[in-house]
């Protein structure tokens, strides 16, 4: 059975007023967030090792600088387009919506080039660093989805790259570590922590501090220090423009609901910043539920955590009374992450967008409905958003529903495999 929406912890924030939270949609709304100290509200910042203050200082001056410049965007929409397969499809899912009893429709990243949204971030970076004047691109990766574009973009501008990632994650995300080899890519397994996203993040933060001024990080989700949530949810935001777009030229209006799984929430803050001023639009991040609700089990960080420091930034997180980082599970290894954007933490705290979560079985049953009515084989990552638009379309028949398709599954199917036998 699906989980019911609206079980989420309360948030510690409780304290801002029903006005406040308006100025706040206002502010982001108007491009006033984030402020000078990189901060969403009451979330994000700045917390950084004193080493790293130069290089996020450069990163700040070359958005100012190119991020908005004519010829930067340009070239960036001319590689979009031409060399990543932009703009991505907007499918109708007829078997999806017969099924539910409501106009489902699927934004289609997973048609992106390497499979994924991750490459509109990882060029845009790419592109960036090449400005900067880079000599080597540090990234992270926890499904692989983000290594590969790294690794994809980083060869498309001729830079070299390295990729950390996870031990558990190498193991079930086998074909993407192939893919980064092929692409050139350097990619190191990381033995500590978890052996997962978190733990990857930590070894690309140390190689990092160690060569500040000539290697370029590249981070893949809308979290870390500042400048970086602001970069990636601009990188991103083509997703949502898109799709508005493209739901007004093919559905006649705007969806009544758009629907996106959260990690570390950059596919997510992609699709809602399309939506955000359109106050009939209701908007639902889907965290990964996993297989329980205990400490360990999930990553269902806005539904069940607390604001802390992780990764250079203030956000919500899951971390204990004593402030250690809880352990975390996801059968998606996208979402397997304690930690969430400052903008989503923000958007939580105002209400603008709704969180819940879906388990793993929820997720897996979710995919292997898309894959039977559609043809489709979404990422796990992908059927966490699909397995939470099932459950409102229950509750809200005959709605217009956009869900987030996030990236393919084929870097699935060690994954699958293991949980679902090999189909002979």
């Amino acid at each position: 059975m699906f989980r019911p929406f609206g079980q989420q912890r309360e948030c510690m924030h409780t304290d801002i007023t029903a006005a406040e939270k308006k100025d706040l949609l206002k502010r982001l709304l108007g491009g006033e967030l984030p402020d000078e100290q990189g901060r969403f509200g009451p979330f994000g910042g700045c917390y950084a090792p004193e080493t790293l203050i130069p290089a996020l200082e450069r990163l700040q001056q070359g958005i100012d600088q190119y991020l908005h410049d004519p010829e930067f965007i340009a070239r960036f929409n001319n590689e979009l387009n031409q060399w990543a397969g932009r703009p991505t499809s907007l499918t109708m899912a007829r078997g999806l919506s017969n099924s539910w009893g409501a106009d489902v429709y699927l934004k289609r990243e997973d048609l992106a080039h390497t499979g994924a949204h991750k490459i509109n971030n990882a060029l845009g970076q790419a592109l960036l660093a090449k400005k900067l004047g880079a000599k080597r691109v540090i990234a992270e990766t926890g499904a692989g989805q983000h290594g590969v574009a790294t690794a994809a973009a980083c060869a498309r501008v001729n830079i070299p790259c390295v990729v950390y990632m996870g031990a558990v994650d190498i193991e079930r995300q086998a074909p993407n570590v192939q893919r980064m080899y092929q692409l050139g890519a350097e990619v190191i397994t990381v033995q500590s922590g978890d052996r997962t996203l978190r733990a990857a993040i930590n070894e690309a933060f140390r190689d990092w501090v160690s060569d500040p001024d000539g290697s370029y990080y590249l981070l893949g989700s809308a979290v870390g220090p500042h400048p970086y949530p602001y970069l990636v949810r601009e990188l991103q935001a083509v997703i949502g423009r898109e799709a508005r777009s493209q739901m007004i030229d093919i559905a006649g209006n705007l969806p009544d609901a758009a629907i996106a799984c959260v990690g570390g929430g950059s596919n997510a803050i992609g699709l809602f910043h399309g939506f955000l001023a359109d106050e009939q639009v209701t908007l639902i991040g889907v965290e990964a539920g996993g297989r329980g609700t205990g400490p360990g089990e999930h990553s269902a960080t806005l539904s069940s955590g607390r604001p802390g420091v992780l990764h250079g930034c203030y956000s919500m997180l899951l971390h204990d009374e004593q402030g250690q980082v809880q352990e975390t599970h996801s059968v998606s290894a996208g979402l397997d992450y304690p930690g969430v954007g400052p903008e989503h933490a923000l958007l939580h705290v105002i209400g603008r967008v709704t969180y819940t979560s879906a388990t793993d079985e929820e997720a897996l049953a979710a995919l292997q409905e898309c894959c039977a009515l559609e043809g489709i084989l979404p990422a796990l990552e992908s059927a966490h958003a699909l397995a939470g638009a099932r459950l409102w379309a229950e509750d809200n028949p005959g709605k217009r529903i956009l869900i987030g398709l996030s990236g393919r599954g084929d870097k699935d199917m060690p994954v699958l495999r293991k949980v679902q036998g090999d189909g002979t």
